[in-house]
Formats: C-alpha cells, sequence, structure tokens
C-alpha cells in the first residue's frame, strides 16, 4: 500500500474533545426526538383549536350531541399515537430523505380515512368541517415544522455540535476509503466517521490512519473496536474476508451494545424508489429498477414544464420587460444571447439568454483561458472582466436564465434536468458522461441548488447524472423549491 494512503503511525485516538461520544450521540439523538414531539403537540394542538374556532366560531355547536370537550383532545392524542405507529420518530430517517415527510403525511391521511371510516359505521356525526379543517391544517403544519427542525439540525451537523452519528467503518482499504469520501460530501447526513477496521493483512505492527481516518483494529475484533472509540453505529462495505457467515455474527455480537450495523452496498447513486429488497432462501437479494425515460410519466413531466412556463412567462411579462430596458441602457448590444447547446438525445439547440457580458465575450475568451478558476471543460470567473454590471446582478440572482422560458415552452429543455451542455463539451464526454444526453437539459437541477460555479466539474457531472437515473415528479417539486433559496443567497453564482 502507497504511503499516501496509508500514514503515519498514531495510537487510536479516544472521542475527540467537545464531539460527542457514543452515549452522548445517542443522547443528543433522543433531544431532538423529544423536541419533534413537543413541536408535532405544539402545532397538531393549533391545528384542533383552529379547526374547531373555524367550524364553530366562539360558540359550542347547538343541538349536536357530540362532547368536542373531549373529541378536541382525544383527535389531538390519537394523532399522536398514530405518528409513533408509523415509525414518525425513528431515529434513522430523521433528518435525511424524503421518507420523513413521507411517514407524516401517510400517518396523517391514514388517521383521517380511519375516523372516517369509523363515524360511517358506528353512525356518529362528527363535523366534517372540523375534522377536514384540522387534519389540513395539521398536516400542512407538521409538514412545515419538520422541515424547519430539519435545517437547524443540518445547521448543527455542520458546526460539529454533536446530533451526529458515529460512524466505524469495516471493509477492505479502497472501499473504505470510498465509503468515508461518500459520506463526508453530505455532513448533514449525520454521518461521523471516527475509525476503521481492515484485513488483517493490512495491518502494520503499530497503529496507522487512512487518509485521516484512524486504523482502530482488524476485522476480528470490529465490536471491541467500537466500544473503544465510542461509535454508535458500524457501516460495512465490501472486503473479500467479511463472508456472509462472518457478518451474520457481526450482527450477533453487536446485539445488546446500543451499536447499530450498516451494510454499505457496492450500489451507489440509486434512489431508494428504485431499490427493492426481496428475501430468497434466506439471502436479501437487492433489485434495482432501469431507469424510466419513457412512458405516462414523461409525458406528465412534459406536459407539466410546458403548462408551467406559459403561466410563468405570462406572469413574469412586467419583470423580463424591466430587465430588457436595463440591460439595453447599461452596454451596447443586443437584450437577448443566443447560444448553441447540446439537448436531448444531443440535437442542438439555441439557448436563450439575457445578455450578461460584452459583445466581443467570445473574442476575449482566448486571453483568460490561463485564469480559469474551474477544473473539467467548462470556463468559469468568479470575476470575469467580460460581463457588465447590469450583468453581474443579472446573474447572482439567475434572472439572466427567465428567457429559457421559452427554450421549455418549445419542448427543447425542462424546468428541472441536468446543465445543458456546450458542443465542445460534449466533443470531449466519455461513454458515462454521455447519459447526461438522455433527458432534457434543464433551467434548473442538483447543480443549480447544490452550489452552481462553486462546484467542481466531477461533482456537477456526479449530481447531473443522479438526476437522469433517479428522476421523478416529486423530485422535480423538491428541487424547485429549493432552487429559490439558492437563488436568493446568490451563492455560487458567477
Amino acid at each position: 500500500m502507497s504511503s499516501a494512503t496509508l500514514s503515519t503511525p498514531l495510537r487510536v485516538p479516544p472521542a475527540p474533545s467537545g464531539r460527542p461520544t457514543g452515549p452522548v450521540a445517542r443522547a443528543d439523538q433522543r433531544a431532538y426526538v423529544r423536541l419533534l414531539v413537543v413541536l408535532d403537540t405544539a402545532v397538531l394542538s393549533v391545528a384542533v383549536l383552529a379547526g374547531y374556532a373555524a367550524r364553530f366560531g366562539d360558540r359550542a355547536p347547538i343541538g349536536s350531541e357530540i362532547p368536542y370537550v373531549l373529541v378536541a383532545p382525544g383527535l389531538l392524542l390519537t394523532w399522536l399515537v398514530s405518528l409513533k405507529a408509523l415509525r414518525c420518530y425513528d431515529d434513522r430517517v430523521l433528518g435525511y430523505g424524503a421518507d420523513e415527510y413521507r411517514r407524516v403525511g401517510t400517518a396523517s391521511l391514514r388517521l383521517a380515512g380511519g375516523i372516517a371510516i369509523a363515524g360511517y359505521i358506528a353512525d356518529v356525526g362528527v363535523s366534517r368541517g372540523f375534522l377536514g379543517i384540522s387534519f389540513a391544517l395539521g398536516t400542512l403544519a407538521l409538514v412545515v415544522t419538520r422541515f424547519a427542525a430539519r435545517k437547524r439540525l443540518h445547521l448543527a451537523r455542520y458546526r460539529g455540535d454533536g446530533w451526529s452519528r458515529r460512524v466505524l467503518v469495516v471493509g477492505d482499504t479502497a472501499h473504505v476509503l470510498e465509503l468515508v469520501h461518500t459520506l463526508r460530501r453530505e455532513p448533514y447526513a449525520g454521518y461521523q466517521v471516527v475509525g476503521a477496521c481492515i484485513p488483517d493483512a493490512l495491518l502494520a505492527p503499530v497503529p496507522q490512519r487512512l487518509s485521516d481516518v484512524p486504523v482502530v483494529g482488524s476485522l476480528r475484533g470490529v465490536p471491541e473496536a467500537a466500544s473503544a472509540i465510542g461509535a454508535d453505529t458500524v457501516a460495512v462495505t465490501a472486503s473479500g474476508e467479511l463472508t456472509a457467515a462472518r457478518l451474520r455474527r457481526l450482527g450477533w455480537q453487536l446485539e445488546g451494545t446500543g451499536i447499530d450495523l450498516v451494510v454499505a452496498p457496492a450500489l451507489t447513486d440509486v434512489a431508494g424508489p428504485r431499490i427493492h429488497t426481496r428475501p430468497v432462501a434466506g439471502l436479501p437479494l437487492i433489485h434495482v429498477e432501469a431507469p424510466e425515460f419513457r412512458g405516462a410519466r414523461k409525458l406528465v413531466k412534459e406536459l407539466v414544464d410546458r403548462t408551467a412556463a406559459a403561466l410563468a412567462l405570462l406572469l413574469a411579462l412586467p419583470v423580463l420587460a424591466v430587465l430588457a430596458l436595463a440591460i439595453r441602457l447599461d452596454s451596447r448590444g443586443p437584450v437577448l444571447f443566443r447560444q448553441t447547446r447540446v439537448g436531448q438525445g444531443g440535437r442542438e439547440f439555441d439557448v436563450l439568454k439575457f445578455r450578461t457580458m460584452v459583445v466581443n465575450a467570445d473574442a476575449l475568451l482566448a486571453e483568460l483561458a490561463t485564469r480559469n478558476e474551474t477544473d473539467g471543460l467548462m470556463f468559469k470567473m468568479r470575476d470575469d472582466p467580460r460581463v457588465t454590471r447590469v450583468g453581474r446582478l443579472l446573474r447572482k440572482y439567475s434572472l439572466d436564465e427567465l428567457p429559457q422560458l421559452v427554450n421549455v415552452l418549445l419542448g427543447q429543455m425542462s424546468l428541472v434536468g441536468p446543465r445543458p451542455p456546450l458542443p465542445s463539451e460534449v466533443a470531449r464526454y466519455d461513454g458515462d458522461v454521455a447519459r447526461r444526453l438522455l433527458v432534457k437539459p434543464g433551467m434548473t437541477g442538483l447543480w443549480q441548488v447544490s452550489g452552481r460555479s462553486d462546484l467542481s466539474w466531477e461533482d456537477g457531472i456526479r449530481l447531473d447524472l443522479y438526476y437522469v437515473e433517479n428522476w421523478s415528479l416529486a423530485a422535480d417539486l423538491t428541487i424547485l423549491w429549493k432552487t429559490f433559496g439558492a437563488v436568493v443567497r446568490g451563492r455560487g453564482a458567477y
């Protein structure tokens, strides 16, 4: 093994000062769950009271045999029990992914349906207006408060203030380093790698490190190593020595220790809805559905894109007129900038943007080539001298891309998709990167909400390929929502 991978020998360190050890991390997780319970109780109480007030005002219902003074708190309690029953407080889904929101919505809808059916069977005439308003407000409030709590959780994880799982990674060296890189790429997920265990043959006579991760033991002493460094999660990745029998035995050894066992398959960048686990002869087989590039869902996406683009153009006409006037007054040249880009299937089209540079920008590019601030096939400069005064403002808030709504209306682009590449970029694509052309490019996408120009070429490609493989209408709505925040912050726009 190269010295670049396996570096200076070090003793197995205790948990870093100021960082939570296993029990403290567990306490952080329990505190977060308690916070969610308090928030849910508060917002549901307000929703139930609002439903009562909207339906009956400040007077008790006349002629009703229903004791709403008992029904209201009973509904609140039953709602909280329903959330608990559908594992909405399971710390394995809190703070990451859409499953948390999905469970909250499912619990509320199932409870509403159950109450409706029970009321019909028992012939109990609880006010439908009261129930409808309560459930509508309550479900929306639950999702909003979960979103706000998640943002607080992510901020705490970014700052290193705890709230994260302490992870011991187990496997071959190459796979350990790959998993460490993946987990650190998204620190808000809450997996803090604190150590690694590798095969016996790779261990030196003294303790060592993989990159900056301390090697704390071999595959034969995983439970002891996890306990020594205060890990609360063991993440197992690929290794020739980790047979099925040894992995099963590791699960038995971790029973009753409070340490979770996580198995990280070699399958990466595949979203949950495409993955299905089926037990066959005691073996959990992972079935991966093929990406969907045509069919009814694609037709719905096309319809949604074009309809939304038409409505957005109508609403934005006054803004477009003001921006066009500002561009005309600021510098010489046309208002719109046309540039050939490559779309779905390699078909070229003219993308429309508001002009943000001087008219001879392309001619000046050769002089600035040595000042490129990004890697890969793109040219980016944080202080590009070709950008006009108005252009800097337009770029900061992505207002220069509003004319692309016309491209969406014409079916050349989508609202959400990969970044539209230049022909010169596509000419240098290898086989993997070319998969970006399987779907229409988008006005926004994962690259837009994840840092824009601050992203490296590799990360931008990874995000685009992830979208191509795992797109969905729900994901599109989420990206569009996040785009507003990314645009307002203006981070990575230059």
